[in-house]
């Protein structure tokens, strides 16, 4: 990453990957450090982002949100700081930095998660819309009848993140991961037999 996407931190993600993608074919010289950064932000900036939703951030503060934590990913290794596991680091300051911008959003009107999925609907068929709709729904009240935590250790772990990972991330410990997982599971396959 070149010194101006640090500096500028309003620009999207579309024009980060651009000026990533610009300052690899400029006459720069090589710096693993902003080549390994890159190749982890194009490879987990998405699940970041997903995850940043699920802490009640609207999509555009998530997606700023994202690329803050890839930012300062990078800061934290410029400083030669050593960081044993990059995802469990990445997810730890996204919830960190997720749950500070969500308590300043909280003045803002929420996302209608409803509302976009309306919007976006590409089923013409009324039938079928209605009993994709309704699945959706089952499965959101069971999703939001889930503790916090179990939402939280269910969704890293849907990220590829092991037990230790995620207690790192959340600060508990590895047991409680997968006491919280479990719990979960089991909610959600009653729900899905009903």
């Amino acid at each position: 990453m070149s010194g101006r996407v640090l500096r500028n931190k309003g620009m999207s993600a579309y024009s980060i990957r651009e000026e990533m993608a610009a300052s690899a074919h400029r006459e720069e010289p090589a710096d693993p450090l902003r080549d390994q950064v890159t190749h982890l932000y194009l490879e987990a900036r998405q699940d970041v982002y997903r995850y940043l939703l699920t802490l009640g951030l609207h999509p555009p503060q998530a997606q700023e949100a994202a690329q803050e934590v890839f930012l300062r990913l990078y800061a934290t290794l410029r400083k030669g700081e050593k960081i044993q596991s990059l995802r469990g680091w990445i997810f730890r300051v996204a919830h960190n930095y997720g749950l500070k911008v969500r308590e300043r959003q909280s003045a803002e009107l929420p996302f209608d998660p409803d509302l976009n999925s309306l919007l976006t609907a590409q089923t013409p068929d009324p039938e079928k819309r209605l009993a994709a709709k309704e699945r959706l729904l089952r499965f959101h009240r069971a999703i939001e009848n889930l503790s916090t935590q179990q939402r939280r250790c269910l969704f890293l772990r849907m990220q590829g993140l092991r037990y230790p990972e995620i207690g790192a991330a959340l600060g508990i410990s590895a047991s409680t991961v997968g006491e919280f997982l479990r719990r979960a599971i089991e909610r959600l396959r009653s729900v899905r037999d009903e």
